[in-house]
């Protein structure tokens, strides 16, 4: 895959939240993800506390929290083209379909805990195309001066409505089962569709090549064969996987406060998008990414002193703002990468992460069957915090960020 510089391009003027909102396409797919990051929040804490309460495993537990995200690797592998290469609106449409029809299902009475996963492992594989084929209509809805502010805002959204889902969530289950939280997030599903429907607009295939599982395997050659793409893939996904796996232990950790802890975290991840997207400059974000990347962990070093929940809770807040760097790393992969295949690498780049999010929650729940929540959760901070300075020359030979 040939790049086309090893810095990013100067920006030019930024495009505003208000300016971005006047666009109705862009409104559309802000609405959709909105709604769509509602309906999973809201079904993922209802299978987690159904898991819970069923099998008292905190790997169980952790699992159907973030399980789905195992799975966004192999649309990575397979057919992760398709983000470029076939009608996009068609797309996200049948993918918003095929969410809305697992939501559902897991809604029904009496459902064995093996078909719930194994719906976890259908939603996870098609959400991984349905982000690359919406960070492909956003390249091509949204100017370049643009892209890095609506990436924060639709991060921003996704942060606040999480912020509600949790909360509401755990809120819910106090006086409703998960059955009924269920249905609530497949209306909310059904209203993703619909929103897609109405405002997104179809748009020519990118690609000259026929999508499918040879140039999915062909693009992803080239993107890992760029040593500078390879060190910000690293940097944007086991980080981040390692903090999801402390955030999938909070259930175990203080049943009572997981929902107030999962709601500090997403308040935490809006916070620092906003701040980071929106206030700073290029240069500046650059020169943070590096520091932000280390708030992400280091707060979390304190749950093995099991300090008061409070204090908690605004270490978890604060170290969410840390996943604001993501905004320079993905910056800086966009530059490294062609037009014509953006939306795949997007893909890639939000699958893999999802992917490790899930690694992550999977090694945090089989640590804790053996070790405390707190002393698991303290474990991977450390680990956290150990990849992202080890891996820093790497990331700094990549040009623009460090």
């Amino acid at each position: 895959m040939p790049s086309h510089t090893t810095t990013p391009p100067p920006s030019s003027a930024t495009t505003g939240y208000r300016a971005l909102l006047r666009q109705r396409e862009f409104a559309g797919l802000l609405t959709s993800l909105t709604l769509r990051v509602a309906a999973s929040t809201l079904s993922g804490f209802a299978l987690a506390t159904l898991v819970q309460q069923q099998t008292r495993s905190p790997f169980l537990t952790a699992v159907s929290m973030y399980g789905a995200t195992f799975a966004t690797v192999l649309g990575a592998l397979t057919l992760m083209s398709v983000a470029d290469g076939s009608r996009p609106r068609r797309t996200l449409l049948a993918l918003e379909g095929v969410s809305l029809l697992c939501t559902l299902a897991q809604a029904l009475p009496g459902l064995p805990l093996a078909a719930r996963f194994g719906l976890l492992v259908v939603v996870g594989f098609f959400q991984s195309l349905g982000t690359g084929t919406r960070l492909g209509l956003l390249a091509e809805s949204v100017p370049d001066s643009g892209r890095t502010t609506a990436r924060s805002l639709l991060n921003i959204s996704a942060g606040g409505t999480a912020v509600i889902g949790f909360a509401g969530a755990a809120a819910l289950l106090r006086y409703v089962p998960p059955a009924g939280v269920f249905l609530l997030a497949t209306g909310l599903s059904a209203a993703a569709l619909a929103v897609v429907a109405a405002t997104v607009r179809e748009r020519s295939i990118r690609l000259t090549r026929r999508p499918g599982l040879r140039q999915t395997w062909t693009t992803n050659v080239e993107l890992f064969s760029h040593p500078g793409r390879r060190a910000l893939l690293l940097n944007l996904w086991v980080p981040n996987g390692l903090i999801v796996g402390c955030e999938a232990l909070f259930l175990p950790y203080a049943p009572g406060h997981a929902g107030l802890l999962l709601a500090a975290g997403s308040a935490g991840l809006l916070l620092g998008d906003l701040m980071v997207g929106r206030l700073l400059t290029d240069a500046g974000r650059r020169r943070c990414a590096y520091g932000l990347r280390l708030l992400l962990a280091v707060p979390f070093l304190l749950f093995v002193l099991q300090p008061p929940v409070w204090v908690l809770v605004l270490a978890v807040a604060l170290a969410s703002a840390g996943f604001a760097a993501t905004l320079p790393l993905q910056e800086h992969l966009l530059a490294l990468t062609p037009e014509a295949v953006r939306g795949q690498v997007q893909g890639v780049e939000s699958a893999g992460r999802m992917t490790w999010q899930g690694i992550g929650a999977a090694v945090a729940g089989g640590l804790a069957q053996y070790l405390s929540p707190g002393v698991t959760i303290t474990a991977l901070a450390a680990v956290s915090v150990a990849v992202t300075v080890a891996s820093r020359p790497f990331v700094a030979r990549a040009g623009s960020v460090t």
